[in-house]
């Protein structure tokens, strides 16, 4: 029995993690970063960032925000600083119990909880606070990185200055040249 009850915690451990949700990679010209998309435990947030993979929305836009030591931030603007136009703002979904730790991709919004639309950050570090709380709305985390978090460090690193009415802007350009949804693995 007990070597029956270890081969069955073996099997489970060695589940791959696309068996419950989905995994996207997205290239930028850094290198390549694999996260996966919490569509169980973030359902609307989820549905929307991979409907914007979908339909090629991603492509061509920048990391347009980058603070070393806190996020990179992305998938709204091109390299000229032209925010694209996006669906409608979905609803804030940070009550999900995901907290924003290093590694997972969360929703970018304005001083609004319900504005998130296409743009999201990667967390360099663990930020508590921008986790929901009393009196703070937070920010949704929908996925975490699997692979490639060293692209991530590696966007971190970039030079930054400002480039008209932004901030922590890359001095070159860290462009996503896709992002897609990778098929299941049988």
């Amino acid at each position: 029995m007990k070597r029956l009850l270890l081969l069955a915690a073996s099997l489970i451990a060695s589940l791959p993690l696309w068996a419950a949700n989905p995994l996207v990679e997205i290239k930028t010209n850094q290198g390549t970063i694999v996260a996966e998309i919490f569509a169980d435990k973030a359902p609307k947030t989820a549905a929307n960032f991979l409907q914007y993979v979908k339909d090629g929305f991603f492509a061509g836009t920048i990391f347009h925000r980058v603070i070393d030591g806190f996020m990179i931030q992305g998938g709204g603007f091109t390299p000229d600083m032209k925010q694209k136009a996006t669906r409608a703002p979905i609803e804030n979904e940070a009550g999900n119990g995901l907290k924003n730790g290093a590694g997972t991709l969360s929703m970018a919004r304005t001083s609004d909880p319900n504005s998130a639309t296409a743009q999201f950050f990667i967390n360099l570090v663990d930020n508590d606070p921008l986790d929901r709380s009393a009196g703070n709305p937070g920010y949704a985390v929908f996925g975490r990185v699997t692979q490639g978090f060293e692209t991530v460090a590696k966007i971190a690193k970039q030079p930054t200055g400002n480039a008209g009415i932004f901030r922590d802007v890359p001095r070159a350009s860290i462009l996503i040249e896709s992002v897609r949804l990778l098929p299941e693995k049988k």
